[in-house]
């Protein structure tokens, strides 16, 4: 049975991959494909794992020579724009890359295609415009010049707000991306570059960009004003004492005493997680005493681990990066 479609097929339906050991029929991979190249989900993966599918598993499961041009495409432009330095051609129909590293200072540049040979800006990547200065991107909220009752203008100003909050573009590659902007995740990932970027902020970050005091929450529709994240930060450093002290003091007999009373509940004959065992009276008082005796030596190897650990990485972070972040 096919753990995609869940019909019966015969063995020969299901193709091996060199990927993974995962098992589809070969109908239901073509189509999983299909749907990955038209919304541009390269390098394609297994359905059932993150392992990226092997070429020469491509190009047997696609039997369209276009589909496999396209995924090879999508493959290059991929890495093509990752790179910094890349630029692409602005003319309506062109593809054409330009390697453009180090022409910051000589921003002009020509497109190599035949029969192309547009030029333009490296900076704002549209057509070059000698004596002006580089245009803004134009804004997606940008109403029309048309003339407009002032009921339908605030309705369309409205409607091109709400645009503008569901649509941005990747800090890298500068595709558009859209996300209904409900308060979920702002933690986004381009997928035509790979980018990972802030949805408020709109900056390529790591992993602890929102632990860090830049007033992006993780989760929200519009990062912190100024005013709150002064406050929070400052409220940070003035009570972080207070905190860890409240902290270490709570954790610290929590884990020195709750873990032999977790251990002897475990082994205890009839406690949750137990099995059922042939061992007598003495074998099983033994196991207990054993058990709990055991934790509570490791109980405080564990607290002072836990405490001389992540109270010098809080207290770092309070007086270091919340500190500088403030002097800023």
């Amino acid at each position: 049975e096919c753990p995609l479609c869940l019909l019966p097929q015969p063995p020969e339906a299901f193709p091996t991959l060199a990927s993974c050991s995962h098992r589809s029929c070969r109908a239901c991979l073509q189509q999983y494909l299909r749907l990955a190249i038209s919304e541009s989900r390269v390098p394609a993966s297994c359905p059932h794992c993150p392992a990226p599918l092997q070429p020469a598993d491509l190009r047997r499961l696609l039997p369209e020579p276009a589909l496999r041009d396209k995924y090879e495409e999508f493959l290059l432009r991929r890495l093509l724009v990752a790179d910094p330095g890349t630029r692409w051609c602005p003319a309506p129909d062109c593809s054409y890359a330009v390697f453009a590293h180090g022409c910051a200072e000589c921003p002009r540049l020509t497109c190599g295609r035949e029969g192309c040979g547009t030029e333009f800006c490296y900076h704002c990547r549209q057509p070059w415009h000698p004596d002006s200065p580089c245009a803004p991107a134009p804004s997606l909220a940008t109403p029309t010049a048309q003339p407009a009752q002032p009921e339908e203008l605030a309705h369309g100003e409205a409607l091109a707000q709400a645009e503008a909050e569901d649509v941005k573009v990747c800090p890298r590659c500068s595709a558009f991306i859209m996300k209904i902007n409900d308060g979920s995740c702002n933690r986004m990932n381009c997928t035509v570059c790979g980018c990972l970027f802030c949805w408020l902020c709109l900056r390529e970050i790591s992993d602890v960009h929102f632990l860090s005091p830049s007033g992006c929450t993780f989760w929200g529709k519009r990062p912190w004003s100024r005013t709150r994240r002064i406050l929070w930060q400052l409220g940070m450093v003035l009570g972080a004492p207070m905190v860890i002290s409240l902290a270490a003091g709570v954790a610290v007999p929590v884990i020195t005493i709750g873990i032999p009373i977790y251990m002897g509940r475990k082994v205890l004959p009839g406690g949750p997680g137990s099995r059922r065992s042939s061992l007598s009276g003495c074998q099983q008082c033994l196991s207990v005493t054993s058990s709990v005796l055991l934790s509570l030596f490791v109980s405080p190897i564990i607290t002072a681990l836990t405490v001389g650990v992540g109270v010098p990485l809080v207290l770092t972070y309070v007086y270091g990066t919340v500190v500088l972040s403030l002097c800023r």
